[in-house]
């Protein structure tokens, strides 16, 4: 199984009625440096009260790093199943978006949904997906836009430059 974090400081995304809660750090951070830094040894055994010993594998040793890594910086931590779904609400804010906006992404069909009586749900690994897809979009943007700008030899320019090519533009386009 696959977890994905959520880390919010104060409040999760995900409602208190959801199986998921946000779990704050504890009060007393030596505890979880404590954990840091015997998480960060090769190997991790964990033993039981009845004394039964297990050496924790290191797929689930690395999320228990990113959860007190996370808890060090004072964040609450979610962790949830990538098929759990979502409020339109949720989805909205995990994406730092208004919830209008996500609603004309789901009707766009630019992310999955289902509709459960009136109700849209999102997966969250949907959700991620389109996340993960946008970043991809909008580097290869910026790099596109780094590309054309070298090209144009626009990185020796002064910003009195480009100033001054942005209102010879506009004087073009006007004109």
């Amino acid at each position: 199984m696959v977890a994905v974090f959520s880390f919010r400081v104060d409040t999760g995304f995900m409602s208190a009625a959801t199986v998921n809660p946000v779990t704050l750090p504890p009060k007393d951070f030596r505890v979880v440096d404590d954990l840091a830094r015997v998480l960060g040894e090769p190997a991790v055994t964990l033993v039981g009260s009845d004394g039964v010993a297990v050496e924790i594998p290191d797929e689930v040793r690395d999320v228990l790093v990113h959860v007190v890594d996370a808890m060090k910086q004072g964040q609450g931590i979610t962790v949830a199943p990538l098929s759990t779904r979502l409020t339109t609400s949720q989805a909205a804010e995990f994406l730092g978006i208004s919830r209008p906006t996500l609603v004309k992404l789901l009707e766009a069909h630019e992310i999955p949904f289902e509709k459960t009586t009136r109700h849209r749900r999102v997966r969250l690994d949907d959700v991620l997906a389109f996340r993960e897809r946008r970043r991809v979009e909008r580097r290869a943007a910026l790099e596109e836009m780094s590309r054309q700008a070298i090209e144009d030899g626009l990185y020796e320019d002064t910003a009195t430059d480009y100033r001054q090519a942005l209102a010879e533009a506009r004087k073009a386009e006007a004109g």
